[in-house]
């Protein structure tokens, strides 16, 4: 029977299960949060693959400087190809003496006391999660290399996981295989949206640049026709010509921005907005500008939402309400955060808009918004700009 802070510390760490979205931090945290639970020097969980090995290895207690002295991932073999193949716990007084260990490279950490506990949604394993090496609640100093003439002998180390212990890593299990099924469900549905979005903007770019580059031949032939017996006709002709390829070209740049993926994983949002406020900058001729006030970081989901419905106001500022200026600006609300984006532009009725059924992305907008339990506003009106807000709470 747990305590009431064993309680507590089961409860933080299904909660810290729960909260993450990306399958990499979910499998981090379930390591991280077996190993501290049940006291363990070490800690890891593989996810198979279907090729003999597994598609992703997370550890706990090892340094990156021991993980690459190790070498390549390990294969589904030995008590982990057990744990994966029959779907059974594994509770072994040393796993050295187990008659299926095959071994582990130099570099390896020396594991004796083995806790074993597969990963299961239903009837599918998801992963194999292990514990090694239990610390002694009296001499919490025990050596990493257990004594290697005991183990030859088959006496039992000082300390060893319990039946308790085994009970608790299957309830962390159980919830690990909701995490990660969560995740991975969340991950797909996020590659959806991305290629749906690559689409939307691939149908764009075909429409915008056909039909600029159709009129960039006409006006050509014309310009041609005009050489010999209107000079100054052809060259106007030749003006709208140039200026036909620059609009092109905007709309090329435009396309590789939105095309690119978001840094949000390695440089945050904060930065990610700001680089793209400058690339439009750079790209179009209005003016794009970006500032952030006291923004802390968000979960991934919220900063997601709010890149994308700024990617899409500035689509509409600068591709269909012809701003001179657009600017960009986050703040902090409470825990949360709100997104401002204001242009000069011809604006727009909202109502009629929606009437009319061209949406520019309003839509989309106020999903991604209610996704994340946030608040958008709408504000223009024909000749007066447009202001969009997005306020999301935080984690």
């Amino acid at each position: 029977m747990l305590h009431r802070s064993g309680l507590a510390a089961v409860s933080a760490a299904l909660l810290a299960m729960n909260r993450q979205l990306e399958v990499r931090d979910v499998l981090q945290t379930i390591v991280a949060s077996a190993r501290e639970l049940l006291d363990a020097e070490y800690a890891a969980l593989g996810v198979p693959d279907d090729h003999g090995g597994f598609a992703q290895f997370v550890v706990d207690g090892v340094t990156d400087e021991q993980w690459k002295a190790i070498g390549p991932l390990p294969r589904q073999h030995g008590i982990l190809a057990a744990m994966l193949d029959d779907a059974t716990p594994q509770r072994l007084a040393d796993v050295r003496t187990d008659p299926r260990f095959e071994g582990w490279p130099s570099a390896h950490p020396e594991l004796a006391d083995f806790l074993g506990m597969p990963v299961a949604d239903g009837e599918t394993v998801l992963g194999a999660l292990f514990l090694a090496n239990k610390r002694c609640p009296a001499d919490r100093s025990r050596p990493t290399v257990p004594d290697a003439d005991a183990a030859q002998a088959g006496a039992p180390p000082a300390c060893a996981f319990t039946e308790e212990d085994e009970q608790l890593l299957r309830l962390l299990a159980q919830h690990a295989a909701i995490a990660l099924t969560n995740a991975r469900l969340y991950e797909r549905s996020r590659e959806l949206t991305i290629a749906g979005e690559r689409a939307r903007i691939g149908h764009e770019l075909h429409d915008a640049v056909a039909q600029k580059l159709f009129s960039l031949r006409l006006t050509a032939q014309a310009a041609t026709a005009l050489v010999d017996r209107d000079p100054p006709r052809a060259k106007d002709e030749l003006h709208e010509i140039a200026r036909l390829a620059a609009e092109a070209a905007d709309e090329l740049r435009g396309a590789v921005v939105e095309l690119r993926p978001a840094a949000l994983d390695e440089d945050g949002l904060v930065a990610t907005l700001r680089a793209q406020a400058q690339v439009l900058d750079r790209a179009h001729s209005a003016e794009v500008t970006f500032a952030s006030v006291g923004v802390r970081a968000l979960p991934a989901a919220q900063e997601e939402a709010l890149l994308r419905v700024a990617q899409e106001a500035l689509h509409n500022a600068l591709r269909h309400a012809a701003a001179s200026r657009v600017d960009v600006t986050l703040t902090r609300r409470g825990t949360g955060a709100r997104l401002r984006i204001a242009d000069d532009g011809r604006g727009f009725d909202p109502k009629a808009v929606r009437r009319a059924g061209r949406h520019l992305g309003l839509v989309s907008m106020r999903d991604r918004a209610s996704g994340v339990g946030g608040t958008l506003s709408v504000d223009s009106e024909p000749g007066q700009g447009a202001v969009i807000e997005l306020e999301v709470p935080g984690g």
